[in-house]
């Protein structure tokens, strides 16, 4: 390996983590002197099979089209997962914690000077590595500024609030936060998941700096409460980089273009409805047939992606299915819309959709990178959250960038949307009322910010610039010696188990 100092990136096995990373890696070598940093990239065995198989993918497109891009893979060996975790949360922190002397040995057996360790959003435990080599440590943040400033605030949260959140939550930069807009893992105090989430909190103090994937003008006072200190109560927060929208717009080679792309290809131009819920987003049947009734009173046109249910239901696994269409479908919805809407059973291109001028609106489930992929292309939204940061997300979207109409829903029963209460927010988003074209006019907004501000001139090449200036002077040798690791405070009644 070349002298240069290295970035070591330790990002998480799924696509919507692992790709941001990737991405957001080759921008801070791209923003450094010419050759003055490479990358590192340590692989953790993902623990399902089509994990394992997306990463495998993408690793094979890095390292064909590296060019002037000095990136290199390392693979950490398997560990034995746990099944003993009450959340997602806790699982993968505590994967990382028997990952910890993998990486620490990958890590000390590097020849070169580090920059910098980049942990993705819940591997605060491999902070333990960098302080014990004496390496810098970066934290790289796969969602937006809101979530971040509520994971600041979280442990503040605990001391403030006795029991159940029950009035709205204070975070600061945004207006006030009702509880149903909180992640789930928040809303039970009982759970270890819950002090893993508070533990999480705590660890960012530690690190050096905080990448972000946002844009100072998506969240400019979320981004000023952090840099302030009011999300950690007088206490300075690492310095924050927001660095985003840190998104591949390169497609795979194809031959000729996607069916969706091809029948978005006939229709007006802002005309059709996208649903797409995220590569593990699923739906109940029961909630498929309201979507099925909602969309065909709004007389709107649509391209909606649905998926069936998983066959493989253990944690990190959940992978949908490609949906029997005749099964899940109400019988003649399809011929009812042929013409106007295509379900399509599979996988679908969502950046080449999003990009497509016949493309009016999205409902998503708020997943940060979707969101991201629709403020790029300027698509307003209708949003459906599902689980982890997407509620607050959401939120964010209505309340705070005001490009989104919202969508009423049941949390209690699953996030769940009445037929009347789509058709409703799907005529209001592209049937031209007042709601629908102020979130349009905003969405095309933020289209611009985002776009200036990856620009030479804009406030994410600067944040990245100055990063990188950072990283270049902050390299050091790790230390050599002992490789067993003191692993800081756990969650008071959860074991290390490492």
């Amino acid at each position: 390996m070349a002298a240069n100092p290295t970035i070591v990136l330790l990002p998480a096995w799924g696509v919507g983590h692992f790709m941001p990373m990737i991405e957001a890696g080759k921008r801070m070598l791209q923003c450094s002197s010419s050759g003055a940093l490479s990358l590192t990239v340590l692989l953790m065995p993902a623990p399902t099979a089509q994990a394992a198989s997306d990463i495998a993918a993408h690793v094979r497109r890095e390292e064909e089209e590296a060019g002037a891009v000095d990136i290199r893979f390392l693979r950490l060996p398997p560990v034995q997962l746990p099944t003993d975790h009450t959340g997602v949360e806790e699982w993968i922190s505590r994967i990382v914690q028997l990952h910890v002397p993998h990486i620490g040995a990958a890590v000390s057996a590097l020849a070169c000077p580090v920059a910098a360790l980049v942990l993705d959003i819940f591997f605060t435990p491999a902070l333990d590595v960098s302080r014990h080599l004496a390496v810098p440590a970066y934290v790289y943040f796969t969602s937006g500024a809101a979530m971040l400033a509520l994971l600041l605030r979280s442990p503040s949260l605990q001391d403030e609030v006795d029991g159940e959140f029950e009035g709205a939550v204070d975070v600061p930069g945004l207006p006030p936060v009702p509880p149903s807009f909180l992640p789930e893992t928040l809303l039970d105090k009982r759970s270890p998941t819950y002090t893993w989430f508070l533990y999480t909190g705590r660890r960012y103090m530690e690190a050096n700096g905080i990448i972000v994937n946002t844009a100072a003008e998506l969240e400019p006072g979320i981004l000023a409460a952090i840099a302030e200190g009011r999300c950690t109560i007088g206490v300075r927060a690492p310095t924050v980089y927001p660095i985003g929208p840190a998104i591949s717009l390169r497609s795979p080679p194809a031959e000729q273009p996607h069916e969706c792309v091809r029948w978005l290809d006939s229709q007006p131009r802002s005309s059709v409805l996208f649903l797409c819920f995220g590569s593990k987003g699923m739906l109940p049947p029961s909630q498929v047939h309201e979507i099925a009734r909602g969309l065909e009173r709004s007389g709107h046109r649509f391209l909606w992606v649905l998926r069936g249910l998983p066959v493989d239901t253990t944690t990190g696994a959940r992978d949908p299915t490609d949906a029997k269409l005749a099964e899940l479908l109400p019988e003649g919805f399809l011929e009812k819309t042929k013409g106007r809407g295509l379900v399509w059973p599979t996988r679908a291109p969502q950046k080449e959709v999003l990009a497509h001028a016949a493309v009016g609106g999205f409902v998503t489930h708020c997943g940060w990178n979707s969101i991201l992929e629709s403020l790029w292309f300027g698509v307003p939204m209708l949003p459906w959250p599902l689980a982890a940061d997407q509620h607050l997300n959401a939120f964010v979207l209505v309340h705070g960038m005001g490009v989104a109409v919202p969508l009423e829903m049941d949390r209690e029963r699953g996030n769940y949307v009445e037929a009347a209460e789509l058709e409703r927010a799907v005529r209001s988003l592209m049937g031209g009322r007042e709601e629908g074209v102020k979130a349009r006019e905003k969405a095309m907004e933020m289209m611009r910010a985002c776009r200036n501000a990856v620009e030479q001139s804009g406030s994410s090449h600067a944040s990245l610039q100055r990063l990188s200036e950072e990283l270049v002077g902050g390299a050091v040798l790790p230390k050599r010696g002992s490789t067993t690791y003191t692993t800081s405070a756990q969650p008071d009644h959860v074991s290390p188990h490492v």
